[in-house]
């Protein structure tokens, strides 16, 4: 699969093919395309901690276990709230498909309501559970949906980033343009700031850290802060398990209303 997010089905970021090829032999575009073809597991289960932080510093936490299926041509994630009471049960499921023409399916079920809504493309932009990720920040962003230009280095924490502006091709696109500080050793995206339609910059995006699983880089925590809104969400990932036999069954609107 071809994506740039992180596992909650969190990322953003993750690891690329490394190459000895030097800076001014890339361009922007390939820089993100080896980010964006990492290898990631078949299949992936894990405990999402999520902790919403307010200006004045009060915290909400979520508890979450979730669940990523690689299928070939279409990837389907779920997760399933667990805790508090007021979110218990509620469920999101995403599907992202390796057609760069297909846009990502996605559902929310809302047990108030008792019935699964499907998320539609005016909603996208829309704030997930309360959270700092919009469902498009949860979605595939397609490698040809942006123009990306490598505009510089810099040294971050001792690592040495590319630093690559992606400009949407769609001019109604919720971000003006975002930037992404990508590890030269290993391709791992370090960093993401996201500019509101007016050109500020509204959010950034910190990858907190990140660990080898038989081979596959999975990020274990990262923290997205809106900077306009003085909030903050960081996503701990636990229990992390790549061996498992996920069912496809799994994957579905009526496991989302029967849950966990």
């Amino acid at each position: 699969m071809k994506k740039l997010k992180i596992s909650i089905l969190v990322i953003i970021f993750g690891l690329g093919i490394y190459t000895n090829v030097s800076a001014q032999e890339l361009s922007g575009k390939q820089i993100i395309e080896k980010v964006y073809n990492r290898p990631t597991p078949p299949e992936q289960t894990a405990t999402l901690t999520m902790t919403l932080t307010n200006r004045s510093g009060s915290q909400r936490v979520r508890t979450i276990k979730q669940f990523t299926k690689d299928l070939g041509k279409v990837e389907k994630s779920i997760m399933f709230f667990q805790a508090p009471a007021d979110v218990k049960n509620t469920s999101f499921m995403n599907w992202t498909y390796d057609d760069d023409n297909k846009s990502d399916d996605q559902w929310i079920y809302l047990p108030a309501l008792k019935k699964t809504k499907r998320i539609s493309s005016d909603s996208k932009s829309d704030y997930f559970m309360g959270s700092d990720f919009t469902y498009d920040d949860l979605g595939d962003r397609k490698l040809e949906d942006d123009t990306h230009t490598l505009i510089g280095e810099e040294t971050i924490d001792g690592k040495e980033c590319y630093v690559v502006e992606s400009v949407s091709k769609d001019e109604d696109y919720m971000y003006s343009k975002t930037k992404a500080w990508i590890i030269k050793e290993d391709f791992i995206g370090f960093k993401k700031e996201f500019y509101d339609e007016d050109g500020d910059l509204l959010k950034v995006l910190h990858i907190k850290e990140y660990k080898d699983y038989d081979g596959f880089i999975i990020i274990n925590l990262s923290e997205m802060e809106n900077v306009q809104k003085n909030h903050k969400t960081t996503m701990n990932l636990s229990d992390i398990n790549i061996s498992n036999n996920l069912k496809e069954s799994l994957f579905t609107e009526r496991m989302m209303m029967r849950g966990m």
